[in-house]
């Protein structure tokens, strides 16, 4: 495929309409400033994430228009969840409020040996109980250009493969994007599911986003130009692979992998730097940019992200998050 990309990726700037919905789950994070525990610590830094609201987030950072397809609890958390969608312009209209399941919260820490321990509570969630009939609200009004899920989220509960595999499919019915971050953490309860998930959905997908650790798991290697193979192999139309503090490898004129260093940036917490990279190359190519252009522009989201606490503080306002867009057009090489 040309660097210019298919037809969703040269429709218009963003927030001329809406540009994006996330499919999966909000929770509010409890996370102790590093180098710090949980069991000795004092304070807690108190935010809202998820991978999906993440990516929403980038976008409406960029100036563009995202909204979440999720339910949360009809409890504070969940009233935190909401206020902090507004805050970000992450629009509320496809989530809704659960009367008799909970909002997910999770704990962060980062001890000062730099291993970050993370504690989930997200089983029998609202968001949890999403199956295929949550996705009526997902055309209900405005229709998006891109719809994204990731992989973790069919793990979360039994009907979300089957709400995910319905939203590819009727992605592509309505001629709009689907984006897939393949997001496999080790150690993750029913990670054969997403698994499953992610591989029956990747002829769908449009744009595959995934690390080089999870490359591994699906494609059985992390060089880039096997990935890149095999991921076209299995159907994707255009793949990223990010390596972290290595930075990302994209696709060039001709297919071929092509590298953008991480930006060098004063590290105060690495999570959230995938959804950011994400929300930032996803930006770029629905403004039209060619993938080198949107990989740079991926990359100093991430960058920026990495130094504040919380996965989405770091990123910029919209208006000078509009700019930034705007100079990723111009890079021509």
């Amino acid at each position: 495929m040309a660097a210019d990309g298919p037809a969703w990726a040269s429709t218009g700037r963003l927030g001329q309409q809406l540009d994006l919905v996330g499919i999966g789950e909000p929770m509010v994070l409890f996370q102790v400033p590093p180098p710090g525990t949980l069991r000795t610590a004092d304070t807690a830094h108190i935010s809202v994430a998820g991978a999906e609201l993440n990516v929403c987030a980038a976008i409406t950072s960029l100036g563009g228009r995202a909204g979440l397809l999720s339910r949360v609890g009809n409890d504070l958390p969940g009233q935190r969840v909401l206020r902090e969608m507004e805050l970000l312009g992450v629009s509320r209209e496809h989530t809704v409020v659960d009367a008799t399941e909970p909002t997910a919260v999770f704990l962060r820490e980062t001890p000062s040996d730099g291993r970050r321990q993370v504690t989930y509570y997200r089983e029998g969630s609202a968001a949890s109980t999403m199956d295929a009939s949550d996705l009526t609200r997902l055309w209900a009004s405005h229709r998006p250009r891109a719809v994204s899920v990731s992989g973790l989220t069919a793990a979360l509960g039994p009907g979300l493969p089957d709400l995910i595999r319905a939203a590819a499919e009727s992605a592509a019915e309505h001629g709009v994007a689907f984006v897939l971050d393949a997001n496999l953490r080790e150690g993750l309860p029913f990670l054969h599911r997403a698994i499953d998930t992610v591989t029956a959905v990747l002829p769908l997908t449009d744009l595959l986003a995934l690390g080089t650790d999870e490359s591994v798991q699906l494609f059985g290697t992390a060089e880039p130009a096997e990935v890149f193979a095999a991921a076209r192999a299995a159907g994707a139309s255009e793949v990223v692979l990010k390596a972290g503090a290595d930075g990302c490898w994209y696709e060039g004129e001709r297919g071929e992998p092509a590298h953008v260093p991480a930006m060098p940036t004063r590290v105060v917490d690495p999570i959230g730097a995938g959804d950011a990279f994400l929300g930032g190359y996803l930006g770029a190519r629905l403004s039209g940019a060619p993938t080198r252009a949107s990989a740079v522009l991926g990359a100093r989201l991430a960058a920026r992200v990495i130094q504040s606490l919380g996965d989405t503080q770091g990123l910029p306002s919209p208006e000078e998050g509009a700019l930034m867009c705007a100079d990723a057009l111009a890079i021509t090489q």
